[in-house]
């Protein structure tokens, strides 16, 4: 029977320095999708296309929304830093909260003050772009691994770039 995982908290901080959690300010964490490149193929004889799987995946887009104003992210705004996303997560069936981890380098390239009025409570989005690094574990298990520069795409344990990289000589 497939376990039920439900988030119950959530933290966003600086991957190599202690003290730069956000627990208490976080709002919302976008931890972007695993979404693979596909080919169409669209056979002039064949009597249907097909959207065939590449193995290389889309740029991922982590955000998080901040109430208030974090003036730590200024300091490298538009400069790849390191991040953990991390998340408390419910085992439904066991009653046991376990970890989840989402571990990201990119750069925040965006700030986006709310609008609002002196009696709302404004919280700033925060956007990433030029992530070369993303991997996310569930209690202590690798679901996936996505490094541009080591060219490596693993899912499940799996590198299911080897191939092509074998293929290229590297």
């Amino acid at each position: 029977m497939q376990t039920l995982y439900m988030m119950v908290a959530v933290d966003a901080r600086r991957a190599e320095e202690a003290g730069t959690s956000r627990a208490n300010t976080i709002s919302k964490l976008t931890i972007p999708p695993l979404k693979f490149f596909t080919a169409n193929h669209n056979p002039g004889g064949g009597i249907m296309s097909a959207d065939f799987a590449l193995p290389r995946i889309e740029a991922p887009e982590p955000a998080m929304e901040i109430k208030g104003f974090d003036t730590d992210v200024f300091r490298d705004l538009g400069e790849v830093s390191r991040w953990v996303f991390a998340g408390a997560v419910k085992d439904k069936k066991t009653g046991k909260t376990v970890p989840s981890r989402a571990i990201i380098e990119g750069a925040i390239v965006e700030w986006t003050p709310d609008e609002g009025s002196p009696e709302d409570f404004v919280g700033c989005n925060h956007a990433f772009k030029e992530v070369t690094h993303y991997e996310f574990h569930l209690n202590g298990e690798e679901l996936f691994y996505v490094d541009f520069w080591e060219r490596v795409l693993r899912t499940g344990g799996k590198d299911i770039f080897s191939d092509v990289r074998r293929a290229l000589g590297a």
